[in-house]
């Protein structure tokens, strides 16, 4: 059966609890699942102590963001396997710190909009993550019947990119390549993540030419098709691996996608096994 990998759980952004994302992935007959919480080892960590729950191979993985400077876009990495190093707790820790600084300034400017809202409360939905992120500060005002979901109406008035959200405080990201080397530094097999989502047709081609990525990913609920062709196009000219996830956040997303909507084929999955034990053994 194949396998789906790209899911978030509340050790990043994601509304459900790392433990029971492998009992949905059995129900939805996977039986690979990767999880893959942002700019953290925590849920990598959880899969190395895990390699197996409830019949399903879980795959330790980090989404890494990086920001292209020269197109002003963000930039995420699905990396499997990472090794522990410096680099990448050096990285894991300073877009720790940087997302806080941005999430309490936001927070204490939410207090003055809304009197029933305090910080204390979005920080109870940071306890896995260490962080506070803006959904969980947009689950705090749902909590509150402020809103009706997480990424609505209010989601983009508050913290939208255009037009710019009334409370939005940008967090400083590594250059794209800066990433990359982290990446490789921790030994993982780097897969391009959604590149519809940010616009980042441009960027996927120059990495693929230089040989800076292992894979694509192409199934995912908001590639556009145009983009796939490319993208299945540029995996074929040079060797790449493609790849599927679902991107699950649970009730944190805007459209429902359930575990195993998007799924990478066996092969596809053996060729990332294959790589990354080549790479472990250095």
């Amino acid at each position: 059966m194949p396998g789906d990998l790209h899911n978030h759980t509340t050790c990043s952004d994601g509304s459900t609890p790392i433990q029971r994302l492998a009992p949905m992935a059995a129900r939805a007959g996977l039986d690979v699942l990767a999880i893959s919480d942002h700019d953290t080892l925590l849920s990598a960590e959880y899969c190395w102590c895990h390699p197996t729950q409830d019949g399903v191979r879980l795959i330790p993985a980090a989404e890494l963001t990086g920001y292209d400077y020269e197109r002003k876009h963000r930039v995420h990495l699905l990396c499997y396997y990472p090794q522990d190093c410096p680099e990448l707790r050096a990285h894991c820790d300073v877009m720790r710190q940087r997302r806080n600084e941005c999430g309490l300034q936001s927070a204490r400017e939410l207090e003055a909009i809304y009197p029933q809202f305090r910080t204390e409360q979005a920080l109870e939905y940071a306890k896995d993550s260490g962080v506070l992120f803006k959904s969980g500060m947009m689950e705090a005002l749902h909590e509150l019947g402020l809103c009706d979901g997480v990424y609505g109406e209010l989601y983009h008035k508050l913290f939208g990119w255009n037009p710019r959200g009334i409370i939005l405080h940008e967090v400083e990201y590594f250059p794209v390549r800066q990433v990359l080397e982290t990446a490789r530094a921790a030994r993982a097999v780097v897969v391009f993540a959604h590149p519809t989502v940010y616009k980042s047709m441009p960027l996927v081609r120059e990495l693929a030419a230089e040989g800076l990525i292992d894979g694509i990913e192409i199934n995912h609920p908001r590639n556009s098709e145009e983009d796939k062709a490319e993208c299945r196009a540029l995996c074929e000219q040079y060797g790449l691996i493609q790849t599927g996830g679902t991107d699950f956040h649970g009730s944190n997303s805007a459209h429902p996608h359930p575990v195993g909507t998007c799924t990478t084929p066996d092969d596809q999955i053996a060729r990332i096994d294959a790589l990354a034990a080549q790479r472990a053994r250095g």
